[in-house]
């Protein structure tokens, strides 16, 4: 349950990509990549990646539950809301992906 928490959660990897961008563009355009980690867009695939297996996991346990299975209806609100915020997260980098791009792009113009 730590994707949104710390350095190490999808917010931390996405705080530390898009800084890691921003120092690429401002030293024309080489990727800045810390040692033993892969580029920006290998960032964002893992980001997807853990945003999907959050929703799986939100749903095993939704479906646990009305199965009737031995499962916590706390621990069942929790994962959907973790799966929720890992989501909205990732819209929002999308949203402010795209808005710097369109930055750049009316720069250049």
């Amino acid at each position: 349950m730590d994707a949104l928490g710390g350095g190490g959660g999808i917010a931390g990897r996405a705080a530390w990509a898009m800084q890691r961008a921003l120092h690429a563009e401002m030293a024309g355009g080489q990727e800045v990549a810390a040692p033993g980690e892969g580029g920006f867009a290998d960032t964002l695939k893992q980001m997807l990646g853990e945003v999907s297996e959050l929703q799986s996991v939100s749903e095993d346990a939704i479906s646990a539950f009305v199965r009737g299975e031995p499962v916590e209806l706390h621990q069942v609100m929790a994962a959907v809301e973790e799966a929720g915020i890992a989501l909205e997260l990732l819209i929002e980098i999308r949203n402010r992906l795209t808005e710097a791009y369109r930055t750049v792009i009316q720069m250049q113009n």
